[in-house]
């Protein structure tokens, strides 16, 4: 194999807005981004007024960027910019009053 057919091989490239969008329910949707088998990635939009459907239970870490509105998590609010890390064993359920767009990485066991 050559050098540069390798490293396509160890890389991954998509555009964001080409992968297919899969309702949630109604005012939440999820791209589901290429991943491997050390994490997979994901993007997620809040409409205005919605909440993640239930309590998220996390067996691994998972993490998550605010590109755009606001994010509540219990009391806290979580703007553009802020970066999120949920331990393994931790729970939660987002939700947005303003909307919003996050990007978020889910890291597996090995």
């Amino acid at each position: 194999m050559s050098e540069s057919t390798q490293a396509e091989a160890l890389k991954i490239t998509v555009q964001v807005e080409d992968v297919a969008p899969a309702e949630v329910v109604p005012g939440i949707v999820r791209r589901r981004l290429p991943g491997s088998e050390y994490a997979r990635g994901w993007l997620i939009d809040f409409a205005p007024g919605t909440e993640w459907p239930e309590v998220d239970l996390h067996d691994s870490e998972e993490r998550y960027y605010v590109l755009s509105g606001e994010v509540i998590e219990g009391e806290e609010r979580h703007g553009p910019g802020t970066y999120v890390v949920f331990a393994p064993g931790s729970r939660h359920r987002p939700r947005t009053e303003k909307g919003a767009r996050m990007l978020g990485i889910t890291v597996l066991h090995r």
